[in-house]
Parts: structure tokens; C-alpha cells; sequence
């Protein structure tokens, strides 16, 4: 992520920065000189990265072959979302900044403004009211997005207006982009970005998004193996393209609630049923049992991710981590296994479950194990004996030999074992998860 997004910048500064050394910085005295390029690289940088904000949230294809995951994909779209947001901060704050600039320096030393057609001088006025009202917009958004105690049943619905909020400073960037920019780098990079970005608004606004991986069914069964837990099983049509053990989906029972991210926990048997556990972790999640039945419709989309079996490095220990629900792909996994038991690898499951003796996954797990000798079934209940710590996970095994973590579970949980381990191991474990955070 920080690679991607360090690379645009530099590439957006270094097109201003050579129309600046090619063109000139202009005739007026300096404070005016800074005002005015303070502008036009604010507002290229603001707009490049909400571009790419835009192309992230269509899902596009290869995306998570590129950056390595969904997840990724959608850690860049929300800090490009960040970024453009404090682009377009520093960008008003320049523009109401021409008060003070004009009481100290006077406006003697400002550069003149270009001379423009009729026609265009009227778009420039509508381009400037439209922007500043879309940047307050931007900001209070991305203001309620970092703000996690504001309901994400509400933020996802105003979410939806950020298409129409991109296609607003989109036309402001254009009209206002100095007319000798489109014969420059600095133009083809803007009409790039905005093409882009356009295009992903629009393809976003009629609903496309993931259309193309898109597959109808019905639910076939709905259980609670636990009081915070629904087990739905769906049968999907034609559609359904087949899953890799350890992938997700985006689940829509319900069109007004939208879409939902869940992990797959079972293998695909070749017959496009699916099974979800789904736990509750917010006001959805916890009326879902007595909001679906057999028999319902459902969409799902996908599948999605790249934690699957295929990618583990055969030769290093395998070492897997799963923290409450993050147990799903780990249940996918084994399933998946259990149709070759010799091929699978060598490898510890640590399961964190607050509850052993009652959580109705440890059973499942150990009958999943028993078929496959070479998995080591390790559960760990908290509330009898504390967290599972790195320190403790490194007196498990042998930190001198080469390891792979593959990690499912708490954010928090995953960043203690990932700095502990590493010391642990020094440089001889490679850390794997698939972390969503959809806002």
C-alpha cells in the first residue's frame, strides 16, 4: 500500500514539477507564486488520489493478484480516500488563505488571470461552487468513516453519495486546470486520472460493481450451533464459479441492507453450496437468524482473497492462528484436506475461543483433525488460561527452524503475535492475514 501510494505522489509531483521547470512559475512576487502552485499541486494530488479511491471500490479485475489480497485492495482505497481528503483540506485552506496573503503582501505582485472564454469563465465559477461544496462534503465523510462508533448501517448508506461527490470535484478539476496543462505531462496525467475515476463513478452509480462475479440461490438451511453464531448454507446457480478453501464473499440476503462480507467455511465440493458462520459483531450480524429461512434469496459475490492452501511455502513450518470466528477458513481448509489426507501438510492449529468446553466449533475441529494426522489440534480457552501470547506460542515450537504464519482472527491479537513472533523467530517466519476493515 504505502509503495503504491508513495509512487503516485511522486509521479503527480514530478509532471508538476516539470511543467514548472518547462513553463515557469509565473510573473508575480513570490508569496503569490507559492499561493498559486501551493494550489495546482494540492489540487492534482487531492484529485489523483481520490481517482484511485474510486478505481479501488470497483473491485477490478487482478486487483488482489497485484497487491496480494481484497484486503489490500481495500487498505489503498481507504487511505487514498484519507489522503485526498487532507490534499483537499490544504487545497480550500490555500484558497481562503488569499485574504490574508492579499492584507500582508499586498496584490500588487499577483499573477494575472487567464484569459478566457465566456462559456469557459461560467463553467470555472460553477466548477468552484461545486468543488467547495463537495470538499465539505468529502471531509465530513471521511470524518464519520474513522469515527467507528458511528453505525456502519448508517455510514454505508451515505457512503453511496461518493460517487456523485467524485463526479462534482472531478468537473472542478477540470474546468479550473490551467488551459496549458492538456499540451503537458501534468494534463495527460490529470485526464488519465479523472477518465479513470469518472468511469469508476459511473460504474458504480448503475450498480455494476462485481455484477460480472455475481451468483443467485436460495438458503437451504439455517442453524445457531452457538447463541452468537448462525451457520447458512446456500445453494447457488450456474453462476457460481467454484472457491479456493480459505476464500470469502459478499453476501446481499436483503437488497436494502446490501452486501456483507463473510469468509466461506466449507470446501468446494463441486456442487456451488456454500456454508457461512457468521457471528455476531453488530446489529446485523445479530438479527440474522430471525431474518432469514430456508428458502430465502440470496446473492452471492465472489469468491474473493488469497488466503488459501495453494500459497503456503511447503518448506517452511506451518504454523495456523485463528482468534474467535477467524476460525472459518481454518474449517474450510480442513474440509478441503480431508479428500487427500497424505498431501496435507505438516502444520499446528491454534484455536482461541473464550469457551472450550462450549464452543461448538472445537468438536468440529477435532473430528475434521482426527482424519488428518499431520495437523496438531491445539485449543486454547482464555477464560481457564489466559490470552495465547507470541511468547507462548514460540515455546510451542522450534523459533530455530524456518515457519509460516498464517493468522485469522482480532486486528489487535494479530499485531501482538506478528511483532513478538518476529522476534521470536528473527527474520525465519513470514507472517500471512487477511485483514477487512470495511471502513
Amino acid at each position: 500500500m504505502i509503495p503504491t501510494l508513495t509512487a503516485l505522489i511522486a509521479i503527480v509531483a514530478g509532471a508538476w514539477g516539470w511543467d514548472l521547470a518547462v513553463n515557469g512559475a509565473g510573473s508575480g512576487s513570490v508569496p503569490w507564486v507559492v499561493y498559486e502552485q501551493g494550489l495546482y499541486l494540492s489540487g492534482l494530488l487531492a484529485i489523483a488520489m481520490m481517482s484511485l479511491a474510486m478505481v479501488m471500490a470497483t473491485r477490478p479485475p487482478g486487483v488482489e493478484r497485484l497487491l496480494g489480497g481484497m484486503d489490500r485492495a481495500y487498505r489503498l482505497h481507504k487511505w487514498a480516500g484519507i489522503l485526498a481528503a487532507g490534499f483537499a483540506s490544504l487545497h480550500w485552506l490555500l484558497e481562503m488563505s488569499d485574504d490574508v496573503i492579499e492584507e500582508r503582501y499586498g496584490e500588487a505582485g499577483r499573477g494575472s488571470d487567464e484569459n478566457v472564454s465566456g462559456v469557459l469563465d461560467t463553467l470555472r465559477d460553477a466548477g468552484e461552487e461545486l468543488g467547495e461544496f463537495a470538499i465539505y462534503l468529502v471531509l465530513a465523510m471521511i470524518v464519520l468513516a474513522l469515527w467507528k462508533r458511528f453505525p456502519y448501517k448508517f455510514w454505508r448508506h451515505i457512503h453511496r453519495a461518493m460517487p456523485v461527490l467524485y463526479l462534482m470535484l472531478a468537473f472542478h478539476a477540470a474546468v479550473l486546470a490551467p488551459t496549458a496543462y492538456w499540451s503537458e505531462p501534468t494534463g495527460l496525467l490529470l485526464a488519465g486520472a479523472l477518465s479513470a475515476g469518472t468511469l469508476a463513478a459511473v460504474w458504480s452509480l448503475t450498480g455494476r460493481i462485481g455484477r460480472g462475479r455475481q451468483a443467485h440461490g436460495v438458503v437451504t438451511a439455517v442453524a445457531s450451533p452457538a447463541p452468537d453464531v448462525t451457520e447458512v448454507v446456500c445453494r447457488l446457480d450456474g453462476n457460481w464459479r467454484g472457491h479456493h478453501a480459505g476464500q470469502f464473499a459478499f453476501v446481499t440476503f436483503n437488497r436494502i441492507e446490501g452486501a456483507h462480507p463473510f469468509t466461506i467455511a466449507s470446501a468446494d465440493q463441486g456442487d456451488r453450496s456454500v456454508r457461512f458462520q457468521i457471528k455476531a459483531l453488530g446489529d446485523y450480524t445479530r438479527e440474522l437468524s430471525r431474518r432469514i429461512a430456508v428458502g430465502q434469496a440470496v446473492t452471492v459475490e465472489g469468491p474473493y482473497g488469497r488466503f488459501e492452501l495453494a500459497r503456503q511455502d511447503r518448506k517452511a513450518r506451518q504454523i495456523w492462528v485463528a482468534g474467535g470466528i477467524g476460525i472459518t477458513p481454518f474449517l474450510a481448509w480442513l474440509d478441503a484436506l480431508r479428500a487427500s489426507p497424505a498431501a496435507a501438510p505438516v502444520a499446528d492449529l491454534h484455536y482461541c475461543t473464550r469457551a472450550g468446553a462450549a464452543d461448538p466449533f472445537v468438536g468440529r475441529l477435532e473430528t475434521l483433525c482426527r482424519d488428518l494426522p499431520s495437523v496438531t489440534l491445539h485449543v486454547h480457552d482464555t477464560a481457564r488460561h489466559g490470552a495465547l501470547t507470541a511468547e507462548r506460542l514460540a515455546t510451542l515450537h522450534d523459533c530455530r527452524q524456518r515457519a509460516e504464519v498464517w493468522f485469522c482472527g482480532p486486528r489487535a491479537f494479530a499485531e501482538q503475535l506478528r511483532s513478538g513472533l518476529a522476534r521470536a523467530w528473527l527474520g525465519r517466519l513470514r507472517f500471512h492475514q487477511e485483514a477487512f476493515d470495511m471502513r
